[in-house]
């Protein structure tokens, strides 16, 4: 039986392998790329479908459409994605991830930083949260390696982040027009700012296009100039790897004893159940389907789920939450001729603000709407239509930032056994609030992002802040990272403390949450995960 789904494509599980790794986006595709590349036979098991390359300009259209809800461009939504939202705020979990070959890389914004040395030693400089049992020296190596594999654009123009010896593969983009009138502003009040790394391409690489300025980033870049992980599938699958799409895995089996993961359990799309046996697994589905379908594989040796003796599995779940302001100038900012970010200032991150965490701050070129989005959701025509654009369009500038949450054991995604997906499971939980630290901390953004307005003249029509925050599509936490098997899940090599074979590589290990866009840290785990997991076989 091929289980093809109507395709055509054999979803029938191979004998043994040597590591059978569960999703496709940036983690699971660049572990999977390694291993592969090692000699290794690897089989990558993807809840979602393949998306075709070739379709991506009419996902453009579509999400500039407003008879198109959001969700659609990438096929999110309806039972098989259903979800609860149980805590004190809303967590728009469907908006926050792409289930296919690629995952949330798909539409991403492409913004990639690493995290500074004191978020590996949050604790110890701040006397809250946690340290990491790694420092940032650990991770450097890898961080070099997930920049080459990614492809980042940027400089060594920033002078609050962490050490580096190598140049960014790319050169980076350069300031755009409104980063101008910021950078005036900015000065006057002696804040320093400097470029974003990116992973798009300034110019080619590894085979792929440079930036030719669709502006459509999120959801969807139509020439793939941006980075997204169903590049480095294709690398995997030319070096072995076997990739099977639509294929969600149910649960993990183990062996009698409970120590180690005998097979992965997945549905295909006709129905019927398959078993991938393998040496080694490694979890990349993301911080929330992770705790999920561990907390899914409970048996007589692991009755709170597996790899849980600790409890912790779902535990210490994160945000980055959002902190912006904007409005318009009585002069012409060319808002959107970018669509992504090209300047920041890091120098409120490593700040001594009493009570504050680390704050990341943004000048958005993307302020206001676009005319084409404008002229689509406009109920005039003809001349009325071009003077209504005229005078609404391209004065909008905006200011936008990131702080992170500190971890919290109440903060955390569970099983809502009252709401299962289209194959009877219980569907995730997320269960989130905002702790003090965090309003405290959005609220100096806002105070440091009011100055820059001031300075420059804005005209403020909005902020958002402490009351009326919202998530910044980063979930990280859920299988904390930790030397004591009682508070953590994963060790330092992100192997499962319970489960001698089962590695997870992905945002939730986090220790902390940091302010800094989590997908570089992500791909740089992912990699040293690969090579514990190339050691051990």
């Amino acid at each position: 039986m091929s289980a093809s789904g109507g395709d055509g494509a054999d979803r029938t599980p191979s004998e043994r392998v040597d590591v059978c790794v569960v999703g496709a986006g940036p983690a699971g595709a660049l572990a999977a790329y390694r291993l592969a590349e090692r000699g290794h036979e690897v089989v990558v098991l993807e809840a979602g479908p393949r998306f075709d390359a070739a379709d991506r300009r009419e996902r453009m259209e579509r999400a500039i459409r407003p008879a198109h809800g959001s969700l659609s461009v990438w096929e999110m939504g309806g039972e098989r994605d259903a979800h609860s939202s149980s805590g004190e705020l809303f967590y728009p979990l469907n908006a926050m991830r792409v289930k296919g070959v690629g995952g949330s890389t798909l539409h991403w914004q492409g913004m990639v930083m690493r995290l500074h040395e004191s978020d590996f030693e949050r604790r110890s400089r701040d006397g809250v949260a946690a340290d990491w049992p790694i420092a940032y020296e650990d991770l450097r190596p890898y961080y070099a390696a997930a920049e080459s594999a990614i492809g980042v654009a940027g400089a060594s123009d920033n002078p609050f982040a962490p050490p580096r010896e190598e140049p960014h593969p790319l050169p980076a983009f350069p300031p755009s027009y409104s980063d101008s009138l910021f950078a005036e502003a900015c000065e006057e009040l002696g804040i320093a700012t400097h470029s974003v790394p990116n992973a798009r391409n300034s110019e080619t690489y590894d085979g792929r296009g440079q930036c030719v300025g669709y502006g459509t980033c999120q959801p969807v870049c139509p020439s793939g100039a941006k980075y997204s992980a169903d590049h480095t599938v294709g690398a995997a699958e030319d070096a072995g790897a076997r990739v099977l799409d639509r294929v969600p895995v149910q649960r993990l089996e183990t062996d009698r004893s409970g120590e180690r993961v005998t097979a992965a359990v997945y549905a295909a799309p006709d129905g019927t159940e398959h078993r991938q046996e393998a040496r080694q697994f490694v979890l990349a589905a993301g911080g929330v389907e992770i705790p999920r379908l561990l907390l899914l594989s409970k048996s007589d040796a692991h009755p709170d789920g597996l790899a849980n003796s600790s409890g912790l599995v779902g535990r210490y779940f994160m945000e980055h939450l959002f902190a912006g302001t904007g409005g318009t100038l009585d002069q012409r900012t060319r808002q959107n001729h970018v669509g992504f970010n090209t300047t920041e200032t890091h120098q409120y991150y490593d700040n001594d603000f009493d009570g504050v965490g680390p704050i990341k701050l943004e000048f958005l070129n993307y302020a206001g709407p676009s005319p084409v989005e404008q002229a689509l959701g406009a109920d005039q025509w003809g001349d009325d239509l071009l003077d209504s654009l005229r005078a609404s369009y391209g004065t909008h500038v905006a200011m936008g930032g990131l702080v992170g949450q500190l971890p919290r054991k109440s903060n955390r995604v569970t099983l809502d056994p009252s709401t299962t997906d289209d194959h009877g499971n219980p569907v995730p939980d997320v269960q989130w609030s905002l702790d003090d630290r965090t309003r405290r901390s959005l609220a100096k953004a806002n105070e440091i992002q009011g100055r820059v307005m001031d300075e420059l003249g804005v005209d403020v029509g909005w902020t958002v802040g402490p009351e009326n925050t919202g998530p910044a599509a980063h979930h990280m936490g859920t299988t904390r990272m930790g030397t004591d098997p009682e508070s953590s899940v994963v060790n330092p090599r992100l192997r499962t403390h319970d489960v001698g074979n089962l590695s997870v590589a992905s945002s939730s290990v986090f220790v902390t949450s940091g302010a800094m866009n989590p997908t570089l840290t992500i791909a740089a785990l992912a990699l040293k995960a690969a090579d514990h997991v190339d050691e051990d076989l």
